[in-house]
């Protein structure tokens, strides 16, 4: 059973005690708060392993409290789980952009919350990714050093980004992208990237891998995300 400490941050007692009530059944040790300034401060009194937060909230919004904590030494690194409402599409890449993990929008799935939650907190502690280390997905295979791209044990033809935009997403699955942080991660000299050529490149990829093309997610609204091994 897993023990990790959880801060749940929602303005809405009856889906705070739900999220809670959730979170706990699964063996989490959840703390609860209904205001972006009580947050805030038991964020930077207590060490948390992940925060689920709520965007609207009364005084310190969601995205402010992102901010703050993003921005905070002792709470970089600490997971954030958006709860937002649905058609809140900007505030999500705000959101995620400002660096938060991962958005469940309301109304959600219990089953669906614990589900990220749990990918989230198994995305934190995973190792630090080998920039050298072929990623392999069933029929995909993705070698970074010999910049090459098989499919089926076949050599797929890539432009410089398109591999760029695959690796980015493959070597983080289940990350949530947003089309600016794959403009800021592809983004060279020699290479202009723009929000809108990124969905060129996505097209451009899915032609080319065929079946594996499944593997790159559509998030409508927010951006792009591969698919995680166990999905």
């Amino acid at each position: 059973m897993p023990n990790e400490r959880i801060l749940v941050v929602d303005d809405e007692e009856d889906i705070l005690e739900l999220v809670r009530y959730n979170l706990v059944k699964e063996g989490y040790q959840v703390s609860g708060t209904l205001t972006g300034e009580d947050a805030l401060q038991k964020a930077r009194s207590k060490a948390f392993d992940l925060i689920v937060l709520d965007l609207m909230l009364p005084g310190i919004d969601g995205l402010e409290v992102t901010k703050k904590l993003k921005g905070s030494h002792k709470t970089e690194n600490t997971p954030i789980v958006m709860l937002t409402a649905k058609g809140e599409e900007a505030d999500i890449v705000t959101g995620l952009e400002l660096g938060a993990d991962d958005y469940i929008t309301k109304p959600f799935s219990p089953r669906v919350l614990v589900a990220r939650v749990r990918a989230a907190l198994r995305r934190r502690s995973a190792p630090p990714a080998d920039e050298t280390a072929v990623i392999q997905i069933r029929d995909l295979e993705i070698h970074p050093g010999r910049r090459s791209v098989l499919v089926s044990g076949q050599p797929v033809d890539l432009t410089y980004t398109e591999f760029q935009v695959l690796y980015i997403l493959a070597k983080r699955p289940g990350w949530v992208f947003t089309r600016s942080q794959i403009v800021d991660a592809v983004r060279g000299d020699d290479y202009p990237v723009t929000d809108r050529s990124v969905d060129v490149q996505i097209v451009g990829l899915r032609k080319k891998l065929g079946e594996s093309s499944k593997y790159i997610e559509t998030v409508r609204g927010v951006g792009y995300r591969f698919k995680e091994k166990n999905e």
